[in-house]
């Protein structure tokens, strides 16, 4: 079961970037400073008694254009709705009912995805809930009242947004077919690569980026094994995002990876890799997914010779230097080149996102990379390193027992993972570490 959605809709300046930063917490703020992760948060996973559910900030919904209102509040109101199972319509109390907010309700009326109406800014209950009575006619029900700021009224709504939840939202359903998601910038030919692995035009293909604005789910059978294939929208740069149409396209491409296995993320070759694509790679690696970057249409790239590939590979490399583990395929979608190995790398890229060692094993080479690489040290204090075992995978994971963290230092571990990496391979996936402090005398 994948997880709830759970968006935020409203006009500017009522608080919606409040509320999402007093539901999301400290998982709002990435500290790393890791090349290609994203730092323009829009999403966060969110708990409330026994549920995680996916948040996503929408953005103020009022055009910038008034004599485009209406027109665009209506396509932006559908797309939140499509996106979403659940809507929370954020109203303020201190500018009162409005005529937008009666505009975004009527489209919010007639849907049939559940809308919590919720009135903010209601910082003195005594004082304020003679004016949330007002919000009543929007005809959507009990209004909320609720202070983001001081995080009043806030375990309230949450109670009314679960109740909208499946019984099986507590529950994750066993679905063994491998999950993978197609991402990419716009008009680079995700939606050409899934025509051409189902052998039919089952998705629409044009010209005019953006074309593709639903995360669509598509079941494919190669040799006997089911797939399924998540198409996401292109992703454009922020300085292009000129409609919350294309805020909307990043939110089912996260939306697609959190639900995927396995992400390709699709490189023109006639543009090269950019920094954007390593924004979106960031996305996949944030979340530990396994990563397969496609560079497509290789077919129209001219003058090519036998270091063309090599050139290509190694800017990749380089732009996507915090991902060395991806698996890199080039194809051409429109002639068919080298596109049955993307079902085959996805088999590879599966098993070594699942692929367990055994702990004794496991020692045996963190032993050896001790030895054959002094270990840090701090003031004449050493890093010991008592035991590593792995306790997961989706992606691997490992703990690793030491006398003091704070001497594992990040080259260090890079060199262990290194070490791990050459004994078993592990392409296509990341790979979690844990360091953990132990007594010398335990």
């Amino acid at each position: 079961m994948s997880k709830q959605v759970v968006a935020v809709v409203g006009r500017p300046n009522v608080g919606k970037s409040t509320l999402f930063n007093a539901l999301a917490g400290s998982r709002i703020s990435i500290v790393e400073d890791t090349p290609g992760v994203t730092r323009d948060r829009i999403y966060a996973d969110v708990e409330w008694l026994d549920y995680t559910f996916t948040l996503v900030d929408t953005g103020g919904i009022e055009p910038d254009s008034p004599d485009i209102i209406l027109s665009q509040m209506r396509e932006q109101a559908k797309i939140a709705i499509d996106t979403a199972d659940v809507v929370i319509f954020l109203t303020d109390v201190r500018q009162g009912l409005v005529d937008d907010d009666q505009r975004v309700a009527d489209i919010l009326r007639k849907s049939q995805k559940p809308v919590i109406l919720v009135v903010n800014k209601v910082d003195d209950f005594d004082k304020f809930m003679p004016d949330v009575y007002e919000f009543y006619n929007l005809g959507l029900g009990d209004p909320v009242p609720v202070s983001a700021k001081n995080k009043l009224g806030i375990g309230d709504m949450l109670d009314s947004v679960i109740e909208f939840f499946p019984d099986d939202a507590k529950e994750e359903i066993e679905d063994d077919r491998p999950r993978i998601a197609i991402v990419g910038k716009p008009n680079v030919g995700k939606s050409s690569i899934i025509n051409k692995l189902s052998g039919e035009n089952r998705v629409i293909v044009s010209d005019v980026p953006g074309t593709t604005r639903d995360a669509v789910d598509m079941e494919i059978v190669h040799n006997g094994k089911e797939y399924v294939f998540i198409d996401t929208a292109g992703i454009r740069r922020k300085n292009k995002i000129k409609q919350e149409l294309e805020h909307f396209m990043i939110i089912r491409a996260v939306t697609a990876v959190e639900r995927a296995n396995v992400v390709v993320l699709v490189i023109d070759a006639t543009e090269g890799v950019t920094e954007q694509d390593a924004k979106i790679a960031g996305i996949a690696h944030e979340r530990g997914k396994g990563m397969i970057i496609a560079v497509n249409k290789w077919d129209a790239v001219e003058e090519k010779n036998d270091k063309t590939i090599y050139r290509v590979t190694e800017d990749i490399r380089k732009t996507l230097s915090f991902m060395p583990y991806a698996k890199l395929i080039f194809i051409s979608a429109k002639t068919g080149q080298r596109m049955s190995k993307i079902f085959s790398t996805i088999d590879t890229v599966m098993e070594n996102q699942n692929l367990r060692i055994a702990t004794g094993v496991l020692n045996e080479i963190i032993i050896e990379a001790v030895a054959m690489q002094q270990v840090p040290q701090d003031k004449g204090k050493r890093l010991k390193i008592f035991y590593a075992t792995q306790v997961a995978v989706g992606p691997p994971t490992f703990v690793i027992f030491v006398n003091d963290k704070k001497l594992m230092h990040f080259s260090y571990q890079r060199y262990l993972e290194n070490r791990i990496r050459d004994t078993f391979g592990f392409e296509g996936t990341p790979l979690r570490f844990i360091i953990r402090e132990r007594k010398e005398n335990r």
